[in-house]
């Protein structure tokens, strides 16, 4: 199971209405979505790849943009992409994203 939650840092408060796409690098090296979600009122998605995690790589892309928009405050970054590893497909997979208008970070949460 892949799911995230993102907190606006500036605010203190979870980022709500931001839309997130799952991609898996395939054999050929390109990327196909996988999954699509958008965070509830606590910031949260669940279960981003519905149909189950394979080994090999992933991405996350986050469209911050819209919501500092939606907010009338500025941001340097128009979206976030987290791109990282899955090695044992039946773990969970737990990819937090941080942001502020002009700063982020990510780790891997459970």
């Amino acid at each position: 199971m892949l799911t995230t939650h993102i907190l606006d840092t500036a605010l203190g408060k979870p980022a709500a209405q931001v839309k997130i796409i799952a991609e898996q690098q395939g054999a050929n090296g390109q990327w196909q979505q996988v999954g699509e979600a958008t965070t509830d009122p606590d910031g949260r998605a669940k279960d981003l790849v519905p149909g189950g995690l394979q080994k090999g790589p992933y991405r996350l892309t986050f469209a911050v943009a819209e919501y500092f928009q939606s907010a009338g405050r500025d941001s340097f970054y128009p979206e976030v992409t987290i791109a990282f590893q899955v090695k044992s497909p039946g773990e969970h997979y737990h990819v937090p994203l941080l942001i502020s208008g002009y700063g982020y970070s990510t780790y891997r949460g459970s």
